[in-house]
C-alpha cells in the first residue's frame, strides 16, 4: 500500500491517535520527575573514617592505610584518593562509568567492615555513595531571641523533621546548629582528693543509680505482668542525691563533691543565618524524586506549621526555583519559537491555516517526546529542558519542508488542488527522511560518551532524537491528511508562482556570478579560514557553561590551628562585606563542617550566599568582588567562590577546582615545600585566582610524653594516665537520662576543662589506684609541636597537589601557561613529578571524547549520503560544506567572548548533522531534476526550487534559538554555547549549500562552464 493511499484510507486514525499521544504526554509532563541535574549515578564512593584524636601521620598509617589496601581489592576500583586529619580521614574512590554503584557501594562496605577489627579500637566508617543527591533541594534557618539554642534544635530535630518525614519522595532533613542538652557534673578536685574518689568513682555510681530494667516475668490471678526493676532518674535532684561513697565516715554524695547543672554536649561546628546563632535544617530528596513536588509539599507543611512565639522560619536555598525558572524559560522559547516561526510561514507563504496546521504541530510534537522522556525513564532538568527548547528548531524544520512542499504543488494554478496533496506528500517523503536521519544518527554517537560529559549529553542527545523521531512521524503522517483537509487549494495558490520576490532575484544573480566564476570561491573560502583559525587560537576554553544561578558557595579557611571563636570573629568581617552588597539577599554560614560534607576543622568552613532576585550585576561579578575586597581587607581569610552547580559537580567528581597540580615524589618530605615553591611561581600568570600549595596543616598539638617508670612508681600505667587525661578533657557520659521526646546524657568532668591553659593540663591531679592524687607534671612531660599537615594519598602515593581557579580568562590558555612555567629548569627536583588533574583533565577526557564523536558524525553522515545518492565525489563536496561551516562556531564563539566547553562541542557536533540536513534538501531535489535535465540547469533549478524551504527553515531554526543564545531567563546558560555554535554554522551552510555546493558539484561533475542566464531563466 502506498503512502497516498494508506494516508487517504486511515487520516482520522492517524491524527487522533497523535493527538492521544499528545495528550498521554502532557499527562506525563505532571509526573516526570523534575530535579536541577539528569538522574546519573556518578561512579564515586565516599568513605568517613573516625578514630578520635590522634596525629595525622598515626592516622594515616594505623586508619587509612588499611582501609585503602582493603578497598583497593574490590572489583573496578579505578582509582583511591584520600585526605588525613588529625583521627579522621576521607577517602573517595572511583570507578568505572556504567558500573552498578549500589553493588559497588556495598563491596567497599564489606571490605571496610572486614578489616575494621584490625583498625585502632572505637574506629567507625560511614560509607556514601554519590549522586546529585548530595545536595540538599531546599533549606530553612530558624532563629529566636527568646528560645534557648536548645529549645531551636529541638523544634527542628522533633517536630519540623518528623512533620516533613511524609513527604513523597524525600530521603531525609539534616539537622545543623544550635546546641543539644546534656546534664553536666563538674567535679571539684580538692573534694574529690578528700575523699579519695576519682572521675571514675563518679561515673560508676551514676551509672549504676540510674537503672531501668525488665528481670522477668511473673503469672499471678490468671493475669502475666511485666516485672521491672526501674530506678530511673527524672530530676536534677536526684542526680545531686545519688551515694558515690559510703563507708565509716558517713555517706558522700554526689552534691559533696561535684556541682550538677544543665550544659550542652561538647560540638566544634558552629552555624549561623545573616551573621546570627540559626538552626539549619536542609531537605534531602530521594534519587528518583521529584525536586519541585518536594519542595512544594514542604513549603505547604511548613506554612501551616504554628511556630512558637518570637521564631522566624527563612528559606536561603531553594533548587527547585532555578529548575522552574528553567521550565519557565523553555516555555517562553518555545512561545517566542512557534511566534517567529508562524511570522515566517506568514511572510513566505501567506496562508493563516497552513501556518495554523505548522503551530499546532509543534506543540503536538513535542507533548509526545515527553512521553518517550517518561518511557525511557527520565526526568525535567537543565538538560532535558534545554533539549526540547532546542529541539523546537529542529521540529520546525520538518514542519516547514513539507507544509512548503506541498503547498508548493498543491498550490499551483495548474495539477494542484486538493488531489496533489498526499502525492505531494509521497513525493518529499524520501528527502525528509534523509534529512532527518541526517541530523539523528549524530545523536547516537554522542549519546555513547562516558564520564561526567555523557552524563549530560546522554539526557540532552536522548531528549533531541526523540523529538526529531517524532517530528519526522508527524512531518510525514500528520501534516499532509491535515493540509488536506483544512486549506482549501481550489482558493489558495502558491504566492511564489506569481511574481519574482527579491530573494529569488539576488539569488540568481549571485549564483551565475559564482558559476561563471568559481574561482571566486578562493576569495571567500580562503579569508574565512584564515579568520576560524585565528578564532580557533584564539577562542577560550572551558569545561561546564557558566550559568548565573543567583547565588554561590564561598569556602573560608583561617590560619591552620585557629580557634573556633577566633575563626568567628575574623569571618565576621566577610560576613560585613557580605551585609554591605546590595545584591545580597541572605546568607548562611558554616564553621568545622561544609554543605558537601567536607573533614570538619575549627578554621574551615562555608558560606551559601542567595542573591535577590532581581539583582543588577551578574552572579559572576558580585563573586569577583567579594574576592577581591575579602582579600584585601581581611588578609588573614582565604576564600574559594563557585557557583552551587560548579561546586556539587567538583565534588561529586573529587575534582572541585579548574587547576589542579599533582606532585609526587620519592621524597615525601620534599613535596611540602616543591609545593608551596609552584604555588607562588603560577600566583604570577595572569587570570590564576585563589591559589593553595595544597599543604593543609591540622593545626598545633600538645603531645603528652608519659613516663612509663615514673607512672609505675605512682601505681599506673601509661594507659592508666591516658585516659585521666581523656575523662578530665573530655568527661565521661555516665548515663542517659529518658526523656519525652529524647535521651539526655549526663557526662562527669572536671570544670571549665574546654577552657584549661598549659598550666592547668600540667596541674590536672590523677587520682591512683591506692587512693593518692598526684600532678600529671609527676609523671608526663608536655611537648607543643606546630603546624601538624594533613596527608593526602593518591593511590596509595602520598601527594600535594597544588590549585587555583581561573577569573576572567579561558582554562586552556591559563593552563598552557602553567605548563610552560612547570617546564623551566629548576622548577621541579629531578625525582619530582607532575600530573594535571581537576576540571581541566576532565575537559580533555571530554573533548577527547567529542573529538571522536566528531569523527565518527562524519563518516556516518557520508555512509549515509553514499546510501542515498550512490556516488562518493556527491558525498564529498556535501561533507567539505558542512565541515566547513565549523569554522564559523569558532568564529561566533570567539565575537560572543563564549567559551568553548562540551556543549558548544556537542553544537558543533550536531553542525555536521543539520548542514548535511539542508545540503540534503537541495542534492535530492538536484538528483531528481537531473533525470529530466542537462546537470547544469539541474543545479541551477534546484537552487531555485530549495530556495524557499531552505530559507524558511533555517530562519526559523535561527530564530527559535535565538532566545538560548541569548540566555535568556535561568539556565539558558547551559544551551547558549549549543545555540551560538549551531546558529553560526547554519548562517554559514545557508549560502553553502545555495551557492557555493552547486558550483562545486558542477567543478567535479565536470561542468566548469554555464549556459547564458537568461537562456536558463527562460528555460
Amino acid at each position: 500500500m502506498s503512502l497516498p493511499t494508506l494516508l487517504a484510507r486511515h487520516a482520522r486514525a492517524i491524527v487522533i491517535v497523535a493527538f492521544a499521544l499528545a495528550l498521554a504526554g502532557l499527562a506525563s509532563s505532571f509526573t516526570l520527575p523534575v530535579g536541577l541535574f539528569p538522574q546519573v549515578s556518578f561512579p564515586r564512593v565516599v568513605v568517613d573514617l573516625d578514630a578520635g584524636d590522634r596525629p595525622a601521620d598515626q592516622t594515616a598509617l594505623l586508619l587509612t592505610r588499611p582501609v585503602e589496601e582493603a578497598i583497593r581489592t574490590v572489583p573496578g576500583v579505578a582509582g583511591l584518593r584520600s585526605e588525613t586529619t588529625r583521627g579522621s580521614a576521607q577517602i573517595s574512590v572511583d570507578f568505572g562509568w556504567g558500573r552498578d554503584m549500589i553493588a559497588s557501594t556495598l563491596q567497599v562496605d564489606s571490605a571496610i567492615a572486614r578489616v575494621l577489627p584490625s583498625l585502632p579500637a572505637g574506629a567507625s566508617y560511614n560509607v556514601r555513595r554519590m549522586d546529585p543527591t548530595v545536595y540538599p533541594i531546599i533549606s530553612y534557618s530558624l532563629q529566636s531571641d527568646s528560645l534557648s539554642p536548645v529549645a531551636l534544635r529541638d523544634l527542628a530535630q522533633y517536630q519540623i523533621v518528623p512533620l516533613l518525614a511524609s513527604v513523597e519522595g524525600l530521603a531525609r532533613v539534616d539537622v545543623q546548629g544550635g546546641e543539644t542538652a546534656e546534664v553536666e557534673v563538674e567535679a571539684d578536685p580538692r573534694k574529690l582528693a578528700q575523699y579519695g574518689l576519682g572521675l571514675d568513682d563518679l561515673a560508676t555510681a551514676v551509672s549504676g543509680a540510674n537503672q531501668l530494667e525488665a528481670v522477668g516475668r511473673l503469672q499471678d490471678r490468671n493475669q502475666l505482668y511485666l516485672v521491672v526493676a526501674d530506678h530511673s532518674l527524672q530530676r536534677m535532684e536526684a542526680i545531686r542525691n545519688i551515694v558515690v561513697k559510703n563507708d565509716a565516715h558517713g555517706w558522700v554524695k554526689l552534691s559533696d563533691v561535684a556541682t550538677v547543672h544543665d550544659g550542652y554536649v561538647p560540638q566544634w561546628i558552629k552555624v549561623s543565618e545573616d551573621g546570627k546563632p540559626a538552626v539549619l535544617f536542609n531537605v534531602y530528596e530521594q534519587p528518583d524524586g521529584n525536586a519541585v513536588q518536594i519542595a512544594g509539599e514542604v513549603r505547604a507543611k511548613l506554612a501551616s506549621f504554628r511556630l512558637p512565639r518570637g521564631v522566624t522560619l527563612k528559606p536561603w536555598y531553594d533548587q527547585s526555583e532555578l529548575v522552574v525558572e528553567s521550565a519557565h524559560s523553555v516555555r517562553d522559547a518555545v512561545l517566542i519559537g512557534l511566534l517567529l516561526a508562524a511570522a515566517v510561514l506568514l511572510v513566505f507563504l501567506r496562508n493563516l491555516r497552513v501556518t495554523l496546521i505548522a503551530m499546532l504541530v509543534v506543540p503536538v510534537t513535542l507533548a509526545v517526546t515527553v512521553l518517550l522522556l517518561q518511557v525511557f525513564g527520565m526526568s525535567f532538568n537543565i538538560m532535558t529542558l534545554g533539549g526540547i527548547a532546542a529541539a523546537v528548531g529542529l521540529v520546525i524544520d520538518d514542519v516547514i519542508v513539507m507544509v512548503e512542499h506541498v503547498a508548493r504543488r498543491a498550490g499551483a494554478r495548474e495539477g494542484g488542488g486538493e488531489a496533489a496533496v498526499l502525492p505531494a506528500a509521497r513525493e518529499f517523503l524520501q528527502p525528509l527522511t534523509g534529512s532527518s536521519l541526517a541530523t539523528l544518527i549524530v545523536f547516537v554517537p554522542l549519546g555513547l560518551l562516558s564520564g561526567v560529559t555523557g552524563a549530560f549529553s546522554k539526557a540532552l542527545s536522548i531528549t533531541m532524537a526523540s523529538a526529531l523521531a517524532v517530528s519526522w512521524l508527524v512531518s510525514a503522517f500528520v501534516v499532509p491528511p491535515l493540509l488536506r483537509r483544512w486549506v482549501d487549494f481550489q482558493r489558495w495558490h502558491d504566492p511564489g508562482l506569481d511574481h519574482e520576490s527579491w530573494l529569488s532575484r539576488a539569488h540568481s544573480r549571485l549564483y551565475d556570478a559564482f558559476a561563471r566564476r568559481p574561482a571566486w570561491l578562493l576569495a571567500i573560502v580562503i579569508p574565512l579560514l584564515v579568520i576560524g583559525g585565528l578564532a580557533y587560537t584564539h577562542v577560550s576554553t572551558g569545561f561546564m557553561p557558566s550559568v548565573d544561578e543567583s547565588g554561590f558557595v564561598m569556602d573560608y579557611y583561617t590560619k591552620p590551628g585557629t580557634s573556633l571563636p577566633e575563626t568567628a570573629r575574623q569571618v565576621a568581617q566577610v560576613e560585613a562585606i557580605l551585609r554591605s552588597m546590595p545584591e545580597v539577599d541572605t546568607f548562611s554560614r558554616r564553621l568545622g563542617t561544609g554543605l558537601g560534607g567536607d573533614l570538619g576543622q575549627s578554621y574551615h568552613g562555608d558560606f551559601f550566599v542567595r542573591l535577590k532576585p532581581d539583582h543588577e550585576r551578574a552572579t559572576e561579578e558580585v563573586m569577583s568582588d567579594v574576592r577581591e575586597q575579602v582579600e584585601h581587607d581581611v588578609p588573614g581569610v582565604e576564600v574559594e567562590l563557585a557557583q552551587l552547580m560548579e561546586d556539587l559537580i567538583g565534588d561529586l567528581t573529587a575534582v572541585p577546582q579548574p587547576i589542579e597540580i599533582k606532585l609526587y615524589s620519592a621524597d615525601p618530605k620534599s613535596l611540602v615545600p616543591q609545593a608551596q615553591k609552584v604555588a607562588k611561581a603560577i600566583a604570577d600568570i595572569p587570570g590564576v585566582v585563589e591559589i593553595k600549595d595544597g599543604v593543609q596543616l591540622a593545626g598545633d598539638a600538645l603531645n603528652v610524653q608519659v613516663d612509663p617508670d615514673k607512672a609505675t612508681f605512682e601505681g599506673m600505667t601509661v594507659a592508666m594516665v591516658t585516659q585521666a587525661i581523656n575523662n578530665a578533657l573530655t568527661g565521661v557520659v555516665a548515663t542517659q537520662l529518658p526523656q519525652e521526646t529524647k535521651s539526655v546524657g549526663v557526662r562527669i568532668r572536671m570544670p571549665d576543662a574546654m577552657q584549661w591553659r598549659l598550666p592547668q593540663l600540667l596541674e590536672l591531679p590523677v587520682h591512683a589506684p591506692d587512693g593518692h592524687v598526684f600532678p600529671l607534671s609527676r609523671v608526663a612531660r608536655i611537648v607543643t609541636e606546630n603546624g601538624q599537615p594533613q596527608i593526602s594519598r593518591e593511590n596509595l602515593q602520598q601527594m600535594v597537589a597544588v590549585t587555583a581557579r581561573i577569573d576572567g580568562r579561558g582554562m586552556g590558555a591559563a593552563v598552557a601557561d602553567v605548563k610552560k612555567l612547570l617546564a623551566q629548569p629548576g622548577m621541579l627536583h629531578a625525582d619530582t613529578r607532575y600530573e594535571l588533574g581537576g576540571l581541566y583533565q576532565q575537559q580533555q577526557i571530554a573533548f577527547l571524547g567529542l573529538a571522536k564523536v566528531f569523527l565518527m558524525a562524519l563518516v556516518a553522515e557520508f555512509v549515509l549520503l553514499l546510501f542515498l545518492y550512490g556516488r562518493p565525489s556527491l558525498a564529498l563536496v556535501v561533507m567539505g560544506c558542512s565541515l566547513f561551516s565549523a569554522t564559523a562556531v569558532f568564529i561566533a564563539l570567539w565575537l560572543c567572548g563564549v567559551d568553548l566547553n562540551i556543549t558548544a562541542m556537542m553544537g558543533m557536533t550536531m553542525i555536521i548533522g543539520m548542514g548535511t540536513e539542508m545540503a540534503i534538501f537541495y542534492v535530492s531535489e538536484y538528483v531528481s531534476l537531473a533525470q529530466g535535465m542537462p546537470a547544469m540547469q539541474a543545479l541551477r533549478t534546484a537552487s531555485r526550487d530549495r530556495l524557499r524551504p531552505i530559507t524558511m527553515t533555517t530562519l526559523a531554526a535561527i530564530l527559535t534559538l535565538l532566545p538560548l543564545a541569548l540566555a535568556w531567563g535561568a539556565g539558558a546558560g547551559i544551551q547558549q554555547p549549543l545555540a551560538i555554535a549551531i546558529i553560526a554554522g547554519l548562517a554559514l551552510q545557508y549560502p553553502l549549500v545555495l551557492l557555493v555546493m552547486p558550483t562545486l558539484i558542477g567543478l567535479v561533475t565536470g561542468h566548469a562552464r554555464h549556459p547564458d542566464d537568461r537562456g536558463t531563466a527562460a528555460s
